[in-house]
């Protein structure tokens, strides 16, 4: 891989991962189009922990606080004494477990999918197909800005639906962030609290698809390459501003706007394998 091709395709795991237009769509489209058809195994985790370094720059205050909820919630029930009192009251505990909630159906449905992996990322066709999906479920979700009003109680079946859809997102062409995001508002929930799951969910979901790639990794020889680093790079900085601008979409009432280029994409995709 060229160094150019590298920075190239690092830029679109930045704006992808977080714009809600499938990174792993855009990923496999850039690798076909560049002619890259040898396995990328260190490049594609190296990017990819570039995009979860931003989200855990962005949401530092949260993860930090959470850590804290559960470190004294632990060391009270070592202790045997009452903490009862914490999982009723303490909002950062609660979100801490509706994450763990949430990342069990995600991983039940990444493995799952992981077996059928050579046959869902060499396919353009699906990929055309779901970024069209992806759309039409962006645009829908524009009747779903009015539960902002609404004062619905975030729980656990809340969570593992959101946990579901993101671990269909693993299909290249579904955006992770645009179907958990719209999922949360089709149950109910607001665009703040939607966005702010959905993006804490994928911590534990990149970290641990990272951390199981990285035993076949090994195997096939680790090497990061200045191309990798320089990737890595540019995916972490584009992340981060495309993570900003996506928050101020969602919480301005303006998420839908990705639809047409979902439609767009998807469809040429699918026009260049018909003409």
């Amino acid at each position: 891989m060229e160094l150019h091709q590298g920075i190239i395709l690092g830029i679109i795991q930045g704006l992808t991962e977080f714009l809600p237009v499938s990174s792993s769509g855009h990923l496999v489209l850039g690798q076909i189009f560049f002619g890259i058809t040898q396995s990328q195994l260190t490049f594609d985790i190296s990017v990819h922990m570039g995009t979860l370094l931003a989200v855990l720059v962005v949401y530092s205050s949260d993860i930090l606080a959470m850590i804290s909820s559960v470190f004294g919630f632990l060391s009270k029930a070592v202790l045997f004494k009452p903490v009862s009192h914490l999982v009723n009251k303490d909002k950062n505990l609660q979100l801490a477990g509706l994450i763990v909630i949430g990342s069990i159906p995600t991983a039940i449905i990444g493995l799952v999918l992981k077996q059928f992996e050579h046959v869902l990322f060499t396919s353009e066709v699906l990929v055309g197909l779901m970024l069209i999906l992806t759309g039409t479920i962006l645009w829908v979700s524009r009747n779903y800005y009015s539960s902002e009003n609404k004062k619905n109680l975030f729980g656990i079946k809340k969570a593992f639906f959101i946990g579901i859809t993101q671990g269909l997102a693993v299909i290249p062409g579904i955006s992770r962030s645009g179907t958990t995001i719209a999922a949360g508002m089709f149950i109910g929930l607001d665009r703040h609290t939607a966005a702010k799951f959905s993006f804490l969910l994928s911590i534990p979901a990149i970290l641990g698809a990272q951390v199981l790639s990285i035993k076949d990794m090994i195997n096939s020889g680790l090497t990061i390459d200045p191309v990798t680093i320089y990737a890595t790079i540019a995916s972490f900085i584009i992340g981060l501003i495309a993570l900003k601008i996506l928050l101020k979409l969602v919480h301005s009432g303006r998420f839908h706007l990705f639809a047409p280029y979902c439609w767009l994409i998807g469809s040429l995709v699918l026009l260049s394998k018909i003409i």
